[in-house]
């Protein structure tokens, strides 16, 4: 039974098995085959600029506008390799800047010269999207159209496979292997099967000191014979990889003491200097420091301003010259895509350090803030808090939402309009429609508040305090707002980037927004939730619409019970109508509006259903709800003694709340109880 229940296990591992795609991963041949390649396809010897705008362009594009301005998202940073688990979400405007000057690095425009700085407060994604760039370049080299080779150097023609291969150990192009005085019309004749609209295939350098010597030695072998110099010459697919070390570095500061610049550019091997008798032999030399297993690829360095002074020299000539001293070895040509990222208090050294100068000339800036628009913010939460993810327990509706909204009000700065409120900010900025405040007004909010999204509230300090939340024992198995906002405001006390009393008693103001916030949101819900009767809507919107349309003609309406015909009824037709601000004066307008409305529809061959119209389904919802709050008694609920009527009642609104909006057992009657304890203190709208 055992045995059978691992042939099940190894059927599911075979069917997964790629034999031919293997066998194209691990290609071999000759230069004269690999020349062949770039022929028929001169993308394989793009440069690491190009590759990685390929690989952002090849996950897709989507363009759409926004306050008459073009924006594009691009798919790579919503995580399509892992399914979303490292998605970056509402920074589309900075992510725009950086593929640009990657776009601008990729045609030799000027910025592959330069260090690619993501600044920002703490927890805004920067270490996130270079992860996204470093997990895309390895994938798409493996990809068909992401291939990219390498070579190595077989001593002995004789020997049978590839173990006794010296393989370049900065993964160079094989056409660094073309003789200098060729190389123009090679590269010449290469980019003229490309379009006169593709980025050109140009030179990424010379040979690396150990392949350098290697193709001298041979060259000296042969008499000068370049033809039989290459029989030597292995060429390979070159697959990249952080784990394996092969044209992906990271970089991450230590402790002074513990770290020298041999680790950005490589160290001697003390075991091989006794063999080849030099310490200047580069077969004596290990090229594995990050700056050499990068090449072909991209480098990241984690918390960039942080790095000692004397790692910043080699920084300075990785960027502007695209070259690295190692010791006791010439320049080496890389070619490698370098981005670095660093929080504001280091940023602002840099600024005012005049030694720093050099580096903040090689350097472009490009910042990450914090979200700004609301919607955005939740699908944080909702990533790490959803059902699939939390067993056992149940999250209320609005929960995420509320916490969220708290922290992007944190984020923004007051507005200068004394007739805007900074709730109201949050909502334009989240698509909301305001009385006069246009598309322009919403984009001078921005432009005038240039240091919104630097500052506030990180997503890492909600998630922190929506996981106290959900591990507590107060919530008898549903966390609702109200647990979340508290442990918010509890965390406030001990928050260590919080260094004002001011900020934190703002902060905590804003909570108290927050809070009344969704009370208007549940207080609503619960309204609906009761006159959610669609017979009940259905017979007011008929009894409105005979009225109006009686009102209209100048006719009486018949009365259905008594048979007499009478007067349209005003009463109840402005009980409707106020219940969406419908003015006296404007009265007919409306009803004229309905009517032409109904008849249009009756043009068609259609017939008029209420649901079609916002306004007057909000209208009569509205008003069934204030004819029947008083049968619910919803002020009586803070009771505990409730007759069966009534409770037979309420449960049929919180099955309304479960159904229609997420609510579970636990938290419908908590909502409930809520909104009865808000119209028992007399806080029911008009």
């Amino acid at each position: 039974m055992g045995v059978a229940g691992a042939d099940v296990l190894l059927s599911l591992i075979k069917q997964k098995q790629d034999l031919q795609g293997y066998r194209e991963r691990h290609w071999t041949g000759t230069l004269a085959d690999y020349m062949e390649v770039v022929m028929a396809n001169p993308r394989v010897a793009r440069n690491a600029y190009q590759r990685l705008f390929d690989m952002i362009l090849s996950h897709g594009v989507t363009e759409y506008t926004r306050q008459h301005e073009r924006y594009a998202h691009y798919r790579l940073f919503d995580d399509p390799i892992d399914g979303g688990r490292d998605a970056v979400f509402g920074l589309d405007a900075p992510l725009m800047r950086l593929v640009h000057n990657i776009k601008s690095a990729a045609f030799g425009y000027g910025t592959e010269k330069r260090i690619l700085l993501l600044h920002g407060p703490v927890g805004s994604s920067k270490s996130t999207i270079a992860r996204l760039m470093k997990k895309g370049v390895e994938q798409y080299s493996g990809q068909p159209e992401g291939a990219l080779y390498t070579f190595g150097w077989k001593p002995d023609l004789a020997a049978i496979g590839h173990e006794s291969v010296q393989w370049c150990p900065m993964h160079e192009d094989p056409l660094h292997l073309i003789p200098l005085e060729s190389q123009e019309a090679v590269y010449a004749e290469v980019n003229r099967r490309l379009s006169p609209r593709d980025y050109r295939i140009t030179n990424t350098g010379s040979l690396c000191p150990f392949c350098r010597k290697t193709f001298q030695d041979f060259l000296t072998q042969y008499e000068g014979n370049w033809e039989k110099l290459i029989r030597h010459v292995i060429v390979k697919r070159l697959i990249l990889s952080e784990k394996d070390r092969v044209g992906i570095g990271t970089f991450q500061p230590k402790d002074e003491k513990n770290q020298d610049s041999t680790e950005l550019t490589g160290d001697l091997n003390y075991r091989k200097i006794a063999e080849y008798g030099s310490d200047s032999d580069p077969r004596a030399f290990n090229f594995d420091g990050e700056l050499n297993i990068a090449n072909r690829g991209i480098i990241e360095f984690i918390e960039i301003l942080k790095l000692d002074v004397a790692f910043l020299y080699d920084l300075l000539g990785a960027s502007q010259e695209h070259k690295i001293k190692p010791k006791k070895f010439p320049q080496t040509d890389i070619d490698e895509v370098i981005i670095g990222h660093t929080n504001e208090p280091e940023y602002k050294k840099l600024e005012t350090n005049e030694f720093m100068e050099a580096l903040r000339d090689r350097t472009v800036k490009i910042d990450i803030p914090y979200i700004t628009k609301l919607t955005e913010e939740v699908k944080i939460y909702e990533k790490d808090f959803n059902s699939r993810a939390i067993k056992g327990k149940h999250i209320a509706p609005h929960t995420l939402e509320m916490a969220a909204m708290w922290a992007v009000l944190t984020r923004l700065e007051e507005p200068k309009k004394h007739n805007l409120s900074l709730l109201q900010k949050l909502k334009l900025y989240n698509g909301k429609t305001l009385p006069n405040f246009t598309e322009d007004n919403i984009k001078e909010l921005r432009k005038e508040a240039s240091r919104e999204g630097l500052e506030g509230i990180s997503a890492r300090y909600i998630q922190d305090k929506i996981s106290n939340a959900l591990v507590s024992d107060k919530g008898e198995g549903c966390i609702n707002p109200f647990m979340v906002l508290n442990e918010l405001e509890a965390g406030l006390k001990g928050h260590s980037l919080i260094n004002s009393e001011d900020s934190r008693k703002r902060f905590k103001e804003m909570l108290t927004s927050v809070k009344q916030e969704y009370e208007d949101i549940v207080k609503n819900e619960v309204q609906r939730a009761i006159s959610a009767d669609e017979d009940a809507i259905g017979k007011l919107c008929g009894n409105y619409i005979d009225n109006i349309k009686a009102y209209t003609q100048k006719e009486k309406v018949r009365n259905k019970y008594t048979g007499l015909y009478e007067e349209p009824d005003e009463r109840l037709m402005r009980s409707i109508e106020e219940k969406i601000d419908i003015p006296d004066s404007r009265k007919d307008d409306f009803r004229r509006e309905i009517m032409n409305y109904i008849g249009a529809l009756a043009v068609d061959g259609k017939s008029f259903n209420y649901r079609t119209n916002e306004r007057l389904h909000k209208a009569l919802e509205l008003k069934l709800f204030e004819d029947q709050k008083d049968s619910i008694k919803l002020k009586n609920l803070v009771s505990t003694v409730v007759d069966k009527e009534t409770q037979e009642k309420i449960d049929l609104v919180k099955d309304r709340l479960m159904k229609n909006y997420g609510y579970c057992e636990i938290c419908s009657t908590d909502v409930l109880n809520f909104v009865a304890s808000i119209f028992a203190r007399g806080d029911a709208k008009e």
